[in-house]
């Protein structure tokens, strides 16, 4: 007799079994295709994801035993709790996935649901509107590398993360009755600046670990979270490889035809969408590589980044794994994400987009500040210190104007 849950689940694990020997079959069938494209993804995480990430999970990591975190966790709390219903804990990681891109803000939300910094609601919330594109990846990469016209970089930028402050805007009302209440530190007494300096020092005696034993195991964490990483990137360049040699790509291509059709979109932009459900690089190189009109291809492109693609997600499932965070927020939120970013990017295009890129076409030499090498550093750095700068500003101007009494914001 099996068990209650197995009988259950049968059909699903038996899917699960025969789809995982018809891939290593299909490898096995084609070994060159696979070889290939295992070789393309470990290069794009060797070249591009390993080095760009690294040293923002090392910091995080340093940052949160430090108790830098926690610091800007109170804060923060005055402008985090009422715009986005999570902790001021959160605007940490909403800098750094804003600076880093995906899936450094899963790590970090996963980090304080683990310390129980914030609840489970807290942290699908959280994880959910900050896992974005970096902005090394959108100028450099995609405006750059693939479209040729760095000014297409603030527009993609603007609607990219636009978009995604919406939706986190729109998911403070997920979940809103969370009885799960951690600490509301906002209604601690005291100076905001003593209650986050004493929320530091107590976070670090919390810790007690040395720096070097500190600096040791955030090395050793970040490396082995990117070695994971690197693991899901040359798994799906793999099966999107084989999905294309065997021709179900074409499945997926004749259904986003069906989809994309009545909204009068062109249907040559179903290859790089369908490819783009599946890996957001391939997806983006393909619809700036397509046979349609520059602002469908920007249109597509927003779409793909809002969506993450499949490995992204994959990404997602792993890092949340031995918590009682869900997916299902997270999946909702890149399908908003996607939807209202490509909104945004169609508003866009016939407004802002051509100053732009006049203006950016009298400078060519823009191409040279957004793909050299010091953008690497000085690109990302600037995103995480116009975060921080302007979150605690509006926080202490809402924390003062309560004080007294000049404005009524609801703390939930």
């Amino acid at each position: 007799m099996y068990p209650i849950s197995i009988k259950k689940n049968r059909s699903i694990l038996i899917i699960k079994a025969l789809l995982v020997f018809l891939l290593c079959s299909t490898m096995v069938v084609f070994p060159r295709e696979t070889f290939q494209a295992s070789l393309r993804g470990f290069n794009a995480w060797l070249t591009l994801v390993f080095p760009a990430l690294l040293p923002f999970f090392i910091m995080s990591e340093l940052l949160m035993g430090l108790g830098v975190v926690h610091f800007m966790g109170v804060l923060l709390e005055p402008i985090m709790r009422p715009v986005f219903n999570v902790p001021g804990t959160g605007a940490f990681v909403m800098a750094m996935g804003y600076t880093s891109g995906a899936p450094i803000g899963t790590m970090l939300s996963v980090e304080l649901r683990k310390k129980n910094l914030c609840t489970r609601m807290e942290a699908e919330r959280l994880m959910s509107f900050t896992n974005n594109s970096s902005p090394l990846f959108i100028f450099g990469a995609v405006a750059v590398g693939m479209f040729n016209n760095p000014a297409l970089g603030l527009i993609l930028a603007f609607s990219h993360y636009s978009a995604n402050l919406i939706v986190g805007i729109l998911l403070r009302f997920f979940g809103e009755r969370d009885h799960q209440k951690i600490n509301d530190i906002d209604n601690k007494k005291g100076l905001l600046i003593t209650r986050a300096l004493k929320a530091l020092m107590e976070a670090q005696v919390s810790d007690g670990r040395p720096f070097g034993t500190l600096l040791a195991d955030s090395i050793k964490k970040s490396v082995q979270t990117l070695t994971l990483i690197g693991g899901f990137i040359i798994l799906f360049s793999v099966i999107t490889e084989i999905i294309s040699t065997l021709g179900i790509m074409d499945l997926f291509i004749d259904a986003i035809i069906l989809l994309i059709k009545p909204l009068g979109m062109d249907s040559n932009a179903a290859p790089a969408l369908a490819v783009g459900f599946f890996e957001i690089t391939l997806g983006i190189k393909s619809a700036s590589e397509s046979e349609i009109l520059l602002p469908l291809q920007l249109i597509a492109a927003s779409a793909i980044m809002g969506w993450g693609g499949l490995s992204i997600h994959a990404q997602v499932a792993s890092l949340a794994k031995g918590t009682d965070i869900r997916m299902k927020t997270y999946i909702s939120a890149r399908i908003m994400h996607s939807l209202i970013s490509a909104l945004i990017m169609f508003l866009s295009m016939g407004s802002a987009a051509p100053a732009i890129t006049n203006l950016f076409e009298t400078h060519q030499s823009m191409v040279g500040i957004f793909s050299g090498g010091w953008a690497a550093v000085v690109l990302p750095m600037v995103f995480f210190l116009a975060i921080c700068f302007l979150g605690i500003l509006a926080s202490l101007l809402i924390y003062l104007c309560r004080s007294f009494n000049l404005i009524f914001i609801n703390k939930r």
